[in-house]
């Protein structure tokens, strides 16, 4: 992981002392409402339906098990002793005082954690795969590569108001898990015919009003020369970006109406201005941040070896647990281990003071100290003896911690919605507690198998609905919640944008309108395909009749 050096620990800290004085100000009246909300947002802190959320940055998704615990003491001492697991692999406090806000962020700096652009028109925090570092296909570890991006853009002076906020995820695999396609800059690492590693770059994704698939500016950009390429995007989308509609106010929108050629173009012209003057990464700069991900010096599997495949094989729902959540590790006799946060019944992404401290010990003993968070909302410990995997499981099991659910139907996301958010225009949570419910029979979830159901309750998308196999979006309708369904998106190296199936369904209509969806994929699907197979070979109609009766 990388440790803070003393510039980086000056920052943090002096930030934190300049907010206490600004919510000094704010709590006696010296500054108004108005003059405060850039201020906070800044800091990460959003005043929403019933009470202020911080949000916390995780960069590009990775823990120590000491910030676990740290959060853990956040939800317990400042909120209501739980915190919310984001699809930018953040988290979100949903009830701190205002007053409170400078010791939380005082805490998160003693741990090398803040706050600082997860919020506003910036650059947000840079995700990442979560299996990044340990993934048996990675070409890198493109953590390196994010954490050089998150120095750079970090209180950059140019990008501190962009024409609306800017998000960045690096991929290192094949196998997107990033969803970089769904970026406003999405990064690759590719080689090149010489066995060179460099970056495919992507600009112009975005889900929300106008969801957009990335296009591709630049198929091979040298290492080196990363910086000020993405330097040059941000000028030009900085200089044409509008500011006068915030609807039309995303990179996408700019790529969009000039056209990808177009913007190349004029990135390229940019970046001649930039790129024998501006910000170089030199190889000594990656060595250094690289030395920082270098891979544990991993003990030897263990004894225990032969005990996991009897447990395997006489264990029933350790095996389902093993199928669902455990991933191929590059080390051999190792494992990563996805942990879901969404038990039936429970809220997408939310975990307890308890279950944090619980999954901070387990990281210690079963994982070299280090946490992932999912941009699907769950945990990933990426360092584990398939040896130790039975006695995680129990471990896990005692916190209701192992939903053998990882990538099926009741492994939702869902933004918070109108129970928090004052943009929602319906609620988002009760139905994926109901539609997991509906689907709570883990036999039938496996035989079903990948389902990627996701839940938005505003068109601004914070679900990613756009992006799900199955995508249910609400809306207000004089009052009352309805919910539209998509089909057919997907957020992987295949991404694409969902289709609008037809009317939108009421509070009480949209499980068994999920749920009919359903029984049309096992009625259609053939061999061992998947949802998404199933729906592109079929296309819509079958659904339609189903649904409506007509096609």
């Amino acid at each position: 992981m990388y440790s803070y050096d003393k510039y980086d620990t000056q920052l943090v800290n002096e930030r934190v002392a300049q907010f206490r004085n600004q919510v000094t100000r704010r709590l006696d009246g010296r500054l108004s409402e108005a003059e405060f909300r850039p201020l906070r947002l800044l800091n990460g802190l959003y005043l929403q339906l019933h009470a202020y959320m911080l949000r916390v940055a995780i960069p590009y998704g990775t823990l120590s098990a000491t910030q676990m615990r740290m959060l853990a003491q956040i939800a317990r001492r400042y909120d209501r002793g739980y915190g919310h697991f984001t699809t930018r692999q953040n988290i979100q406090y949903n009830w701190p005082k205002l007053e409170d806000a400078p010791d939380i962020l005082a805490d998160l700096a003693s741990v090398e954690m803040h706050a600082i652009q997860t919020s506003g028109n910036t650059i947000r925090n840079t995700t990442s795969d979560p299996y990044a570092g340990v993934a048996a296909e990675e070409i890198e570890d493109p953590r390196i590569y994010c954490e050089i991006i998150r120095q750079w853009s970090t209180l950059h002076p140019e990008f501190t108001f962009l024409p609306r906020k800017f998000k960045i995820a690096v991929t290192a695999c094949e196998n997107d898990r990033a969803a970089v396609k769904v970026h406003d800059i999405g990064i690759a690492i590719r080689r090149n015919a010489a066995g060179e590693t460099g970056f495919e770059i992507m600009v112009g994704g975005g889900l929300g009003r106008t969801p957009m698939i990335a296009k591709t500016i630049r198929e091979f950009l040298p290492k080196e020369q990363l910086l000020s390429y993405l330097e040059a995007i941000l000028r030009v989308y900085n200089l044409n970006g509008r500011r006068d509609n915030k609807y039309k106010a995303r990179i996408k929108i700019l790529v969009h109406d000039l056209g990808a050629d177009e913007f190349r173009r004029q990135v390229d012209a940019e970046w001649e201005n930039l790129r024998d003057k501006g910000p170089d990464l030199s190889q000594a700069e990656i060595s250094r941040i690289e030395a920082f991900f270098a891979l544990p010096d991993y003990d030897a599997p263990g004894d225990n070896q032969q005990d996991y495949i009897e447990k395997l094989r006489n264990n029933a729902a350790f095996a389902d647990w093993v199928r669902a959540s455990v991933a191929e590790h590059k080390q051999n006799g190792y494992a990563i281990v996805n942990i879901s946060l969404k038990p039936e019944g429970g809220v997408p992404g939310d975990a307890t003071a308890v279950q944090m401290d619980a999954v901070a010990a387990m990281a210690e003993q079963f994982s070299l100290s280090e946490i992932r968070v999912t941009h699907q909302q769950n945990l990933v410990l990426p360092h584990v003896r398939q040896g130790d995997l039975f006695a995680l499981w129990e471990q896990l099991k005692a916190q209701g911690l192992a939903t053998a659910n990882i990538g099926l139907i009741s492994d939702i996301i869902s933004c918070p919605g109108l129970d928090y958010c004052g943009l929602a225009t319906a609620r988002s949570i009760p139905v994926a507690q109901r539609i997991a419910t509906r689907f709570g029979d883990l036999k039938r979830q496996h035989d079903l198998g990948e389902l990627q159901l996701k839940i938005s309750g505003c068109i601004n998308a914070c679900g990613h609905h756009h992006v799900g196999h199955i995508g249910i979006l609400g809306v207000d309708r004089k009052g009352e919640e309805f919910y539209q369904i998509t089909l057919g998106g997907r957020a992987d190296e295949n991404a694409a944008i969902g289709k609008i199936i037809g009317r939108a369904f009421s509070t009480d209509e949209v499980v068994d309108a999920v749920e009919t969806v359903v029984d049309v994929y096992v009625a259609q699907r053939q061999g061992g395909e998947r949802f998404i197979d199933t729906y592109e070979r079929v296309g819509q109609t079958p659904f339609k009749e189903a649904l409506y009766g007509t096609a």
